[in-house]
């Protein structure tokens, strides 16, 4: 379990959000999310986490808040961050592929989850399906599964969805704090 505690103040959340505004994270127009709903809103993480500083800040956010025996992340999004957070926080971390129909045919990459308490790390979490199935595929290992972290709740359902297969949902911005910087 990690004692790191990265960011001592809270405060620094502000930075974090005005770094996502600065980096273009928060971009308007006709988008189809991840979860099929339709937006005139996009949280693309993606696209400000390539700065090293704000993925060290993502990083650090998230570790400040964990208590857990390891970490796990769904690919393409949650793997820099989790990468990082393993990094910096020195928990190990396992990563989640959406489909895979060659090779080994394995979905859940790394350390043996049973009996162990892992946290999912997301980038972005809208609905919280792609979390939920990224539950699942822990779950049938035997991984203890709990809460979920994310960078952004874009606050359209996915805490609500997650308590309710037992599964807390933090975040370090939510969408409506963006909207505001």
């Amino acid at each position: 379990m990690s004692h790191y505690k990265g960011l001592k103040d809270p405060s620094e959340l502000d930075g974090l959000r005005k770094m996502l505004v600065d980096h273009k994270a928060v971009l308007f127009g006709n988008f189809k999310l991840t979860s099929g709903k339709e937006s005139d809103v996009y949280v693309d993480i993606k696209k400000a986490y390539t700065d090293p500083v704000v993925l060290q800040r993502i990083a650090t956010g998230i570790i400040h808040v964990l208590k857990t025996d390891m970490i796990a992340g769904v690919e393409l999004g949650a793997i820099p961050i989790i990468a990082a957070v393993s990094v910096i926080g020195s928990v190990p971390f396992i990563m989640i592929r959406k489909e895979r129909e060659h090779g080994t045919k394995e979905l859940v990459i790394g350390p043996e989850p049973a009996g162990m308490k892992v946290t999912i790390i997301e980038d972005v979490v809208t609905t919280g399906g792609s979390v939920l199935k990224a539950a699942e595929s822990l779950r049938s290992k035997g991984a203890l599964v709990s809460e979920v972290i994310c960078v952004v709740d874009r606050e359209e359902g996915g805490s609500e969805n997650l308590r309710s297969a037992g599964i807390s949902l933090r975040s370090l911005v939510k969408l409506s704090e963006l909207m505001k910087s």
